[in-house]
């Protein structure tokens, strides 16, 4: 199963299909909410950003069925053919656009499988799903062991890691667009009841920032979370700091955190075109000049944390947690941490390695990071 953004009202109902069917349940980005990252069959996260377990999923099912969810990237799809297809959405523009559907279903997510359930046959061979249940237990070791690299300073995976335990009940993540995109992804473990976000389709920059404030404004008795990169951080972010502190001494419950991993570069890009088309990171472009983001933070009224050591980020991210203001956390985290795609091709490879025959800046601590987190693939070890 693939859900999105169409089946968040759908929960119950793609729990029990993928029960009696015995299915595993992969989630577009926009659909991270869709269904908790505790059920064991979840797969988490498709695409670029996905995880290996949704990608063994959709390139060894025999049957895709597609519930609330536009999903545009359809490399990550089962090649045609390979699988039959079953679609549900609101919109009948969406059905068989993404792949060619046998069955085509218009309606609301919801409705449309209550009335769908029981006209299923309860699949008694639980080996695919067995299957699905322990990739995806190896998968979080391998989530786990990258988390715990080395890095120079912070490995931004442990920083998404050691929040992911501490996410308040009924929080509401946003995240940026960037490598902010790719941990949030991955490395963050969503439970029941809350929502998260972040732009979806086109990967538009700096909403990061103004979805946070929106959910306050929306749910003002939980706890809003922007995840936010340094170079959205000082597109907009900085702006957006100017908003909360003109409205959040009117909230009764005052809590907003904002969490910047300052990496001083533009990070997705950088990696983009080392992968994609071999070209080494280019400085002038790319570097980012820093700015005091906890300071900025304090100067405001509110709260700010900087923490600059991987040792210091549990207490830190405990700090943050036990505010009754809105603060911002800044990580000063390490670039050449990679964000691995779930299936690296051969053309990536070979990208890849052009990028640093050309004299990538960074090529020497860039290879080593990678090593660590490609080896964790195959042997993960806290």
């Amino acid at each position: 199963m693939l859900v999105g953004a169409g089946a968040m009202n759908a929960t119950d109902e793609i729990m029990e299909v993928a029960n009696i069917l015995g299915a595993g349940v992969a989630k577009a980005l926009l659909g991270k909410a869709v269904i908790p990252d505790d059920v064991p069959y979840c797969t988490g996260a498709i695409g670029l950003l996905g995880t290996k377990p949704s990608w063994d999923l959709m390139t060894e099912c025999d049957t895709l069925l597609m519930v609330g969810s536009s999903f545009p990237y359809s490399e990550f799809l089962p090649k045609e053919g390979k699988a039959k297809g079953i679609q549900i959405d609101l919109d009948g523009r969406m059905l068989s656009i993404r792949y060619p559907m046998d069955v085509n279903l218009q309606g609301d997510s919801r409705d449309t499988l209550r009335e769908l359930i029981p006209l299923l046959k309860r699949k008694e061979d639980r080996n695919w799903q067995e299957k699905i249940i322990k990739e995806i237990d190896h998968w979080w070791k391998v989530l786990d062991a990258r988390a715990h690299n080395t890095a120079d300073p912070i490995n931004p995976q442990y920083v998404f890691w050691e929040l992911s335990k501490r996410l308040p009940d009924n929080c509401i993540l946003s995240a940026d667009s960037g490598s902010t995109a790719a941990w949030f992804a991955r490395d963050l473990k969503i439970r029941k009841g809350m929502m998260a976000s972040l732009s979806g389709n086109l990967a538009t920059m700096c909403p990061g920032m103004p979805y946070t404030i929106a959910a306050k404004f929306a749910y003002p008795d939980r706890m809003p979370i922007g995840l936010i990169g340094d170079g959205a951080m000082q597109m907009l972010g900085i702006n957006g700091m100017i908003t909360i502190e003109k409205y959040w001494k009117r909230w009764k419950d005052r809590r907003l955190m904002i969490l910047v991993l300052n990496n001083h570069d533009l990070n997705m890009v950088t990696w983009e075109q080392r992968a994609l088309v071999g070209d080494p990171k280019f400085d002038a472009s790319q570097d980012l000049p820093d700015f005091p983001y906890a300071e900025y933070a304090k100067m405001l009224g509110l709260e700010g944390i900087k923490v600059e050591n991987a040792d210091d980020v549990p207490a830190a991210l405990d700090e943050a947690m036990s505010c009754r203001k809105p603060v911002l956390v800044e990580a000063v985290t390490d670039p050449a941490v990679p964000m691995l795609p779930p299936h690296i091709s051969v053309k990536q490879t070979k990208k890849f390695f052009e990028s640093i025959f050309k004299g990538d800046s960074d090529a020497a601590h860039m290879v080593k990071q990678t090593y660590k987190d490609v080896w964790d693939g195959y042997f993960p070890s806290k």
